[in-house]
């Protein structure tokens, strides 16, 4: 009983290939070179990624789980018909699919529409599996932890809704959570949607008053300014994802991404432990300033 995981070395990948581990789980890794992927001991490796049918047939090939998560690429859509479509081929009756949050009220959204599509291909054919719908990223601030220590600002376009982070080290081990549940289960299991939430849902003047009490000096929110933010943006990715990523924050704006009634103590139940808050993430980074 094998567990397929693709995205293994990216932020959530990693963090599940990790707890699966943990858990006695046989774990295969489908990596692009395996020279550079840094995954625990005892984990097989397969080299390819979503596009190549011949290398993705024999990672799926005695795999009985399937963990499925696409990178925001130009081709995502097609990357993962292609991998469902294959596991579909191989038989594989058990699959948990990383898709987000709100999915299906950011129409506009490239990256969000593009995996409201695979949730329907899913839905329509079928297939048993999970679908984990996670909110924004705690871990995504990383990137801008150094416009918040040196130039006192939190220039994420987040609003005023109310957006309910997640850790990704928290969606790593709910998925590893739900990968084995659907791998030890003796038939398989129905279909399903989970949010993916932190433990609370805060604001762009929220996360910066965290900021100035853990930093222990004043730390700025200066609005949204989605229009900047593509153009801070396009210094080191693509234009298409620069303005990606623009149309999320402006339906951050408008819509926010806020929790269902009892997500967060279904999280903290199936977790068995409070969910992780974007308090000790900023402190994490506070404390290695």
């Amino acid at each position: 009983m094998t567990i397929l995981v693709t995205g293994a070395t990216g932020t959530v990948g990693r963090q599940v290939v990790e707890q699966l581990v943990k858990r006695g789980a046989d774990v295969r890794a489908l990596v692009r070179d395996p020279a550079k992927a840094n995954v625990p001991a005892g984990v097989g490796i397969v080299q390819g990624d979503l596009l190549d049918v011949d290398a993705l047939r024999a990672a799926l090939s005695g795999v009985s789980t399937l963990f499925l998560l696409n990178a925001v690429v130009a081709d995502e859509f097609t990357q993962a018909l292609i991998a469902l479509n294959l596991a579909r081929d191989a038989g594989i009756e058990r699959i948990v699919y990383l898709s987000v949050i709100h999915s299906d009220r950011y129409p506009n959204v490239p990256h969000f529409a593009g995996k409201f599509a695979v949730e329907r291909m899913i839905e329509q054919l079928g297939l048993t599996a999970t679908i984990l719908r996670p909110a924004y990223f705690i871990n995504n601030d990383v990137t801008i932890k150094d416009v918040v220590t040196s130039h006192g600002i939190y220039p994420m376009p987040i609003g005023s809704k109310g957006l309910a982070m997640i850790d990704a080290r928290d969606v790593g081990e709910i998925a590893a959570i739900e990968l084995l549940r659907r791998e030890k289960s003796a038939a398989a299991l129905p279909l399903e949607r989970i949010n993916l939430v932190g433990p609370e849902t805060l604001t762009g003047p929220d996360v910066a008053a965290i900021w100035t009490d853990v930093l222990g000096r004043p730390i700025a929110f200066p609005g949204n300014d989605t229009a900047g933010f593509e153009h801070s943006l396009r210094q080191f990715m693509p234009g298409w994802m620069a303005y990606d990523m623009r149309l999320m924050g402006e339906r951050f704006l408008t819509e926010g991404m806020l929790p269902d009634a009892g997500d967060v103590e279904r999280l903290t139940t199936l977790l068995g432990r409070p969910l992780r808050s974007y308090r000790a993430f900023a402190s994490e980074i506070a404390a290695a300033v």
